[in-house]
């Protein structure tokens, strides 16, 4: 029986009503404890059993990108571990890889709370967190303190680390929107020794502006300043939001070829709200088409889906994707896949669905592989959309 499912969760999100922030700190504090007591025989076993019970290994899953081993194609996204203080165990949770971030060059506080919020009745999330960190010099230096104390082992980043990790980088919140690429370039600088790929994020609706970013002509900047320092040796990739008009899109694909970006995300949180079965927020009593924020989970599911199948199509499939938003079942990992994501990422639905949901997709992934006739999950790639 899953004792998340069955248990944890009601007790949390119908019970006690926690208040969903404070249940993500309180996580991440007892995991980055985990973290840097890894060499205590007790954690270490306690992980080995975690990697056991969570994640699943098939030579079938496997996948080499960018020049990196990825175990699996389930990634933890963006947004949990902003600070990249649990980056050592995220392996242990059966994810292939993760993404550490947002992470701004100045720290900052994000936005007023409350500013996290779950709406059970659609099995998604409303966040207006701001890029709330404590910047990526704080990143570098406890990456380098890990160094140090010599435990930067096989789990964490390093050029010839096992299980990939990203760095997912933002604007902070006192930069102009003119001065937007030198934040970003200051926080790749300080960063880049210690990330496996990098991903700019310029398509969160909690930072003011932040999405005109995506505009071609400011994009390209942001891009052009960052591969003339970069010079091809990490992977860099753009995060764009599910809002955007084809047209768009298609304008940061080109984009994405002049500056030869490793691949795309698509997609992050929707500042839609059409469709939802929750229409009041319980911890303000506002209307939820007054509140700010973005998104995520089942309310993007099918647009992520259509953005990925459409950069498939206008790219031949020759332009890695990494497919976000709303996956909770081995069938919403293969349809992303089948629609052209290389990988995938999950947030939401690992909050609902608790830490055996890894295992179980990775299990379904492996029993469609059979099913389809699959020798490998590579071959799966954009296949719903060959006729």
């Amino acid at each position: 029986m899953d004792i998340y499912q069955f248990g944890l969760r009601p007790l949390l999100f119908s019970v006690l009503k926690a208040d969903a922030e404070w249940v993500h700190n309180r996580s991440l504090q007892i995991l980055e404890l985990a973290d840097r007591t890894q060499s205590n025989p007790a954690t270490s076993r306690i992980l080995d059993q975690f990697h056991q019970s969570f994640g699943l290994q098939d030579s079938r899953l496997e996948q080499s990108l960018w020049g990196l081993n990825f175990k699996n194609p389930v990634g933890l996204a963006a947004g949990f571990d902003k600070n990249g203080v649990a980056a050592g165990i995220w392996t242990k949770f059966g994810f292939g890889f993760a993404e550490l971030g947002t992470v701004t060059w100045h720290p900052q506080p994000g936005n007023p709370q409350p500013r996290l919020f779950r709406l059970t009745q659609d099995s998604a999330a409303l966040n207006r967190m701001g890029f709330n960190n404590q910047g990526s010099q704080a990143m570098a230096a406890r990456f380098q303190a890990a160094q140090s104390r010599g435990k930067l082992d096989n789990s964490y980043p390093s050029p010839d680390s096992p299980f990939p990790l990203g760095i997912n980088l933002g604007k902070s919140k006192v930069t102009p929107l003119e001065q937007a690429s030198t934040d970003y370039l200051e926080s790749f600088k300080l960063l880049q020794d210690w990330g496996d790929y990098f991903v700019v994020n310029v398509s969160s609706p909690n930072t003011p502006g932040l999405r005109s970013l995506q505009d071609a002509a400011q994009l390209s900047t942001i891009l052009d300043i960052l591969q003339q320092t970069n010079q091809g040796i990490k992977p860099i990739l753009v995060k764009i939001a599910p809002d955007l008009e084809w047209e768009a899109i298609a304008s940061i694909l080109d984009l994405a070829k002049t500056y030869q970006l490793a691949g795309i995300i698509a997609t992050n949180t929707t500042i839609r709200r059409d469709g939802l079965k929750t229409q009041t927020l319980r911890e303000t009593g506002k209307p939820i088409s007054e509140e700010a924020g973005g998104i995520s989970g089942l309310p993007v599911q099918q647009r992520s889906t259509e953005v990925i199948r459409f950069i498939w199509q206008q790219t031949a499939g020759k332009l890695p994707i990494i497919g976000v938003g709303g996956i909770f079942t081995a069938d919403d990992a293969w349809e992303k896949i089948a629609a052209g994501a290389t990988l995938i990422q999950v947030y939401t639905g690992w909050v609902y669905e608790g830490p055996w949901m890894v295992r179980r997709i990775l299990q379904g992934l492996l029993n469609k592989l059979e099913e389809k006739g699959f020798n490998s999950i590579s071959e799966a790639i954009g296949s719903g959309n060959i006729k």
